[in-house]
């Protein structure tokens, strides 16, 4: 039974799918008060408990306290309500590169009581417009810097009535900042229920319309809670760094609510890439790193160069599946494991993880404390050890697809159905084979791209690379390698004969790639994510 909420705009959850279509939620050990504001617990909450002092957000050449953070946000909350006429429940566009301008706006409008939508700075005015008319976002908050695109989606919108642009750059010199800076630094929040929609998460559409996963106030600390606190050991003398963008939940997860819950200091980079992230990293002996494995590989090569990254204790991988061998180099470097783990937007964050005390190559671990897992086949029953079958998830969060849309695809007997293959061994470890729809079967075998992939990684010739199944007349697919080799390394049959004779001897044979494409650079997303769909024959 949801609690009375705090919102006068009701969309949110009139657009909540039927209760008997959400997964089973298991919230035993996550114990919240009815009446919970994540934008408070974040900052003020934060102040309260001693914290306001202390280092919460760092970017754009400064840093600043809880109490600046408290304050700030507060300004922001009180000009979105009495000069923009936001009301609880309203949803709000943010548009920005991460910086600590987008994380105040984040938390100011959580704390008016809004719904807030982060978004990625490369998104057009068209894709804007999806999002827009699918969560009937009447507000946008923009980083200058990014106006246009907004503007020209604001012009055609039956939906959006205020577009306002903030300084991304702190220099607090934009309308929302002007408006704000007279504003008290004391705000009431909306006292919201614990489970009033506080986020939607836009899944990435990438093979077509993207859907929006609606997660609560709750959840946003769910996630800090369990693994940040359980797997992580959060303490307030943390500062983390990483590249994922604050509007994927990934990033917001582990560069805002992880280090902000605990009292920790958050380093946001707008252009993160691993140069800049190895600078943040020796300047400020960052502690705590979210990224992918293509970025791993990039600052390890920059540790042959001298590069001093001994300050961290945590590296994250996830994203992207890490590839044993990446795993393997970072421990001969670093003595410390890196931490693979997959999560996804309809679960919020991480659910099956590797620990500090727990960890094992080409493995993804088990699952976080409050959640389960299994591998299931067609019919839904679970697959004996040993055999791989789809991964079947369910915990303390869960996927919530606005309007219900394809919720019965997703959730099917109360377990989330995420879309991986996933073998459990006998020890009750989890090992990642493939996306369900990126399974090769070539000739009656099933292939998985990523251990081809990990076995190409592990030559030295090898830079990067991407697995995908090409259509081939004769056994329906075949492995298609597509590599970017390193230094030195030359293309041509010799060396196409070379990374086939690798593989074989490192994998059983049926599995080695019957063609291999050198590349310059591989297809990315944001976060360093490989999208191999690009690299596919019928790709547009």
């Amino acid at each position: 039974m949801l609690r009375p909420s705090a919102h006068e705009d009701t969309f949110a959850r009139d657009n909540l799918p039927p209760l008997g279509s959400w997964p089973d939620l298991l919230l035993g050990g996550f114990d919240y008060p009815d009446r919970l504001n994540a934008g408070v617990e974040l900052t003020d909450a934060m102040v309260a408990r001693g914290f306001g002092d202390h280092t919460a957000l760092i970017g754009n050449g400064r840093r600043r306290t809880y109490k600046e953070l408290a304050d700030w946000t507060n300004r922001l909350a009180h000009a979105l309500v009495e000069d923009l006429g936001l009301r609880p429940g309203n949803r709000v566009l943010i548009r920005s590169a991460n910086n600590p301008a987008m994380v105040a706006c984040w938390l100011a409008a959580t704390k008016a009581g809004a719904v807030v939508v982060n978004s990625m700075p490369m998104l057009r005015a068209a894709e804007l417009a999806k999002y827009v008319d699918k969560a009937e976002i009447t507000h946008a908050l923009c980083d200058t810097r990014l106006m246009d695109e907004m503007a020209t989606c604001a012009k055609g919108s039956r939906f959006l009535k205020s577009v306002v642009g903030f300084d991304g750059t702190s220099n607090h010199d934009a309308e929302l900042d002007r408006l704000a800076l007279e504003k008290p630094v004391q705000f009431e929040a909306v006292d919201t229920a614990q489970d009033d929609v506080a986020l939607l998460g836009f899944t990435s559409g990438s093979t077509g319309e993207p859907k929006a996963t609606m997660h609560f106030h709750r959840d946003l600390l769910i996630i800090a809670d369990g693994y940040a606190r359980e797997v992580l050991s959060v303490v307030p003398e943390d500062v983390f760094v990483g590249s994922p963008p604050l509007a994927f939940t990934f990033g917001l997860g582990g560069l805002a609510i992880f280090p902000l819950r605990f009292g920790a200091a958050a380093t946001l980079l707008e252009q993160a890439t691993p140069p800049n992230m190895i600078e943040i990293i020796e300047k400020y002996r960052a502690t705590v790193s979210f990224t992918a494995p293509t970025a791993y590989r990039a600052m390890m090569k920059a540790m042959d160069q001298g590069a001093d990254l001994t300050s961290l204790r945590a590296a994250v991988s996830a994203g992207e599946t890490l590839p044993g061998p990446v795993y393997q180099e970072w421990m001969d470097k670093t003595g410390k494991p890196m931490l693979d783990g997959i999560g996804a937007t309809e679960l919020l964050h991480i659910f099956i993880t590797n620990r500090f005390s727990d960890h094992r190559p080409a493995c993804t671990g088990k699952p976080v404390t409050g959640y389960e897992a299994k591998v299931i086949g067609p019919d839904g029953k679970e697959m004996p050890h040993g055999e791989p079958g789809r991964l079947a998830v369910r915990g303390p969060t869960g996927c919530r697809y606005l309007g219900g849309e394809r919720q019965d695809e997703y959730v099917q007997d109360g377990w989330n159905i995420t879309g991986d293959t996933f073998v459990q061994d006998e020890d009750g470890y989890f090992h990642f084979a493939a996306r369900n729809d990126d399974m090769i079967v070539s000739s009656g075998y099933n292939i998985a791209g990523p251990e081809v992939e990990a076995a190409l990684l592990s030559h030295e010739a090898v830079a990067e690379c991407a697995v995908i199944g090409a259509p081939d007349e004769a056994r329906g697919r075949i492995v298609q390698a597509h590599v970017v080799l390193a230094d030195g390394a030359e293309p041509g049959e010799e060396m196409i004969k070379t990374l086939q004779d690798h593989v074989k001897a490192v994998i059983a044979p049926y599995k080695y790639p019957r063609a291999i494409v050198f590349e310059e650079t591989l297809p990315k997303t944001e976060t360093g994510k490989i999208q191999r769909f690009r690299l596919r024959p019928d790709a547009a």
